[in-house]
């Protein structure tokens, strides 16, 4: 049963109660738990600890490869530091699974270290006999899979265990160098000590080497327990002492117990058994406590000293393996007493040896773990620290870009409405003064027109070119005097509207975009308003009548007295229609109204024509005769004679000159009316340019607006990205940090429970 020695001693009484020797017999009655299982206990916790010790080292590696290369948050070296902690504790997790309980016996030649290895194996392994039989170092081991076999140093290849007898002894030709060492794997389930980590080292006699320094560097620095095997029919020698000598001053105190064998012999002197006992006993604890100083108490060092007979315990344990009684064969007197001395050395051993390996074997390894996690904990803790106080600072960051961008966002809400007010106000403001001025020089059309001054002339041709020039020149003028008037005043005020703009604007910009919103309002050129008149096609349906019309005519008396107040024959043919059109056909030719009394003729002509042409002749003759009989020829003469006269005066006067003056008196009164019409139109267009730039200018700052504020939005949106990673990298410290806090905890409590219970 694994982890448990069955040692118990039962005597078989006789018949008169005596004790014969003859019939002592060890029975496997009671179960006794080995103390070699706290070793193996304490080597599986340390095992799992540092497991997870190396699950650790390896994540917080990961978590800082895992880590942005341009972080601030940690640095090359720290990432070196936890690398380098999985190299080491890869190579304590190996040193931890082959560590084990380490015995090494040593001795004189042909004291019996062989036998006394091989009895507590049950069984002969190592070679064994009169004289120098051990050559080399023999460690003998656990089997893993249950087998045996040995493997010599500087070789994979395993061989039949019947070998170590040709590979170890002195006496065959094939033997190895005392320094050498062979393997020997034996199977567990046929040696408890061997189940519970433990391996016996045999070695060559010391008093027939001298490379005694090598044997202590290659076999006895790891060793946890030495077995000096004496021979109890002499005294300790000094080869002996000298050998220990040499391990003391490389171990500090190793562990050394004496064993006093081939004790048997003393059955042939029983007056002196005592006191050789009490003699070998006294120098052995002279040795070990006044020479060798590995036991503080003279009481210490007598409970590292035993008499036994390492032969008597083979002979016995083989017939136990046998099935028959282990006191078969010769047996010299006090056997039993010598067996269960060698027993109380096994226990004492077992005891010795386990607490010297847990301390030995795994306080190093604890402390040096305790360490490493300490030390990756605090690189945690100052990432951890590191990663808070960015996160913070990002946080801070964080908040006053929200703010600045809540700020902003309301800033520009109240400048756009009151831009938009301001912007309203002035447009109105222009469309007023725009259509007040315009106005006013209409009102002195005739002015400009009298101004304007080129060759006139009837021709059609020539007349078409005229007209031209004159929407030109009226435009022109037009454009000029209201520019005059206007220009001066509105470029102040777009000017001062439009800095006014931009430095309510721009102040709601970075330091860096203040200068580029200042330098979208100054111009090469200031504003100034387009008047389009476009007085060629306002006035394109002009038609003027420079036709010679006698003042006192019969159309022009009527006109006079009974049609004042409305518009002249030529301005009734214009202004028929907005738009003249022509008259529907007849036969294929087109017909234009005819204006009322277009021709010249006077009264008495239209009468005679009248006369002549109509069939109301012979009324008009009967009514010139009235006229003449009621006022009389001369008065009728006279009244002609002057008629004529002013006729002809009239006539003669009906020059170049009087045709332009009538020209342009005409086109004053149509361009009038048509101007009129298009002054809101004119106001409007203008008040819209204004409005157009303005409402450019200030789109164009509100884009800068726009623009920093998409910027303060990308950044709140990277500092939320960062405060995320941020967030996870300190919650990965964190994690971290507290697993550290917990694998030291682990190692102070594996420390607790295996190094310091029995101190």
């Amino acid at each position: 049963m694994s982890g448990q020695i069955q040692r118990s001693a039962s005597i078989v009484i006789g018949a008169n109660g005596a004790t014969p020797s003859n019939s002592l017999s060890i029975s496997p009655t009671t179960t006794v738990q080995s103390p070699l299982q706290i070793f193996v206990r304490a080597k599986k916790r340390i095992n799992d600890i540092f497991g997870e010790v190396e699950i650790y080292i390896g994540d917080a590696s990961k978590f800082f490869h895992a880590l942005p290369q341009d972080s601030d948050l940690t640095s090359q070296e720290e990432v070196a530091v936890v690398d380098g902690h999985g190299e080491k504790i890869k190579g304590i997790r190996e040193v931890l699974a082959r560590d084990h309980m380490k015995v090494a016996f040593f001795g004189r030649t042909s004291n019996g270290k062989s036998t006394v290895i091989n009895s507590m194996l049950r069984e002969r392994i190592l070679p064994s006999g009169i004289g120098h039989t051990t050559n080399c170092f023999i460690q003998v081991e656990g089997s893993e899979n249950g087998e045996s076999y040995l493997i010599c140093e500087d070789s994979d290849e395993r061989k039949n265990v019947k070998s170590v007898s040709q590979l170890a002894h002195s006496l065959c030709t094939d033997s190895l160098g005392d320094s050498s060492l062979v393997r020997v794997y034996w199977p567990t389930d046929k040696c408890p000590l061997l189940r519970d980590d433990v391996v016996l080292v045999d070695s060559p006699g010391i008093d027939v080497s001298p490379n005694l320094d090598s044997w202590i560097d290659r076999h006895c620095l790891d060793a946890d327990v030495f077995v000096l095997v004496a021979n109890s029919e002499s005294t300790l020698m000094l080869t002996e002492k000298n050998f220990f000598f040499k391990v003391s001053a490389r171990l500090s105190k190793p562990n050394v117990f004496v064993l006093n064998n081939r004790w048997d012999a003393s059955a042939n002197e029983p007056e002196y058994l005592e006191e050789v006992r009490k003699q070998h006993l006294l120098r052995t604890v002279d040795f070990l406590v006044d020479e060798l100083k590995v036991c503080a108490t003279r009481t210490e060092a007598e409970q590292r000293v035993f008499f036994v007979s390492a032969k008597e315990v083979l002979q016995a344990r083989i017939n136990e393996f046998k099935g028959v009684p282990i006191n078969t064969g010769m047996v010299a007197d006090g056997f039993h007493s010598r067996y269960f001395e060698f027993q109380d050395f096994e226990r004492k051993f077992e005891e010795c040896i386990s607490k010297s390996a847990v301390r030995t074997k795994f306080d190093h390894h604890t402390k040096r773990g305790k360490a490493i996690v300490s030390d990756t904990r605090n690189v945690m803790e100052a990432l951890l620290e590191r990663a808070s106080a960015k996160k913070a600072t990002k946080g801070q960051s964080r908040r006053e870009v929200l703010d600045h961008l809540d700020f902003t966002e309301k800033q520009l809400q109240l400048v756009t409405v009151e831009m938009k007010d301001k912007i309203c106000k002035m447009v109105e403001e222009v469309e007023h003064k725009v259509s007040k001025a315009l106005s006013d020089e209409i009102r002195r059309l005739s002015v400009l027109v009298d101004e304007f001054h080129a060759p006139f002339h009837s021709e059609p041709l020539v007349l078409q070119v005229y007209k031209k020039e004159l929407h030109n020149h009226v435009e022109a003028c037009l454009g000029s005097n209201l520019r005059a008037r206007l220009s001066t005043a509105l470029a102040m005020n777009m000017e001062q509207s439009q800095k006014e703009m931009t430095e309510r604007v721009t102040s709601m910009l970075p330091a860096e975009k203040k200068q580029l919103g200042l330098g979208l309002i100054p111009r090469r050129e200031p504003f100034e308003v387009l008047y389009r008149l476009n007085c060629d096609n306002l006035c394109a349906d002009f038609t003027e009548d420079i036709e010679f019309r006698f003042s006192f005519g019969l159309t022009a008396l009527m006109q006079r007295f009974m049609g004042r107040g409305k518009p002249a024959p030529w301005v009734i043919n214009n202004y028929a229609e907005s738009i003249p059109r022509p008259l529907g056909s007849q036969g294929g030719i087109s017909a234009q109204i005819v204006p009322q009394g277009n021709d010249d003729w006077s009264v008495l002509s239209r009468i005679a024509i009248a006369s002549i042409t109509s069939q109301g002749t012979m009324g008009g003759l009967l009514l010139a005769g009235f006229m003449m009989k009621t006022v009389g020829w001369r008065l009728i003469f006279a009244t002609g004679v002057v008629y004529g006269g002013l006729y002809l005066y009239e006539r003669l006067t009906w020059t170049n000159k009087a045709k332009e003056r009538t020209f342009k008196r005409q086109y004053v009164d149509h361009a009038t009316r048509k101007l009129r019409l298009i002054v809101d139109l004119t106001s409007a267009n203008c008040s819209h340019q204004v409005q157009q730039e303005l409402s450019s200018t200030f789109a164009r700052l509100c884009h800068l607006v726009d623009g920093t504020m998409n910027e303060m939005q990308n950044e709140i949106k990277q500092l939320e990205v960062e405060l995320r990673a941020l967030e996870e990298v300190a919650t990965g410290a964190k994690v971290l940090r507290n697993k550290a806090n917990y694998l030291v905890g682990e190692l102070d409590r594996f420390d607790n429970s295996y190094l310091t219970r029995g101190e």
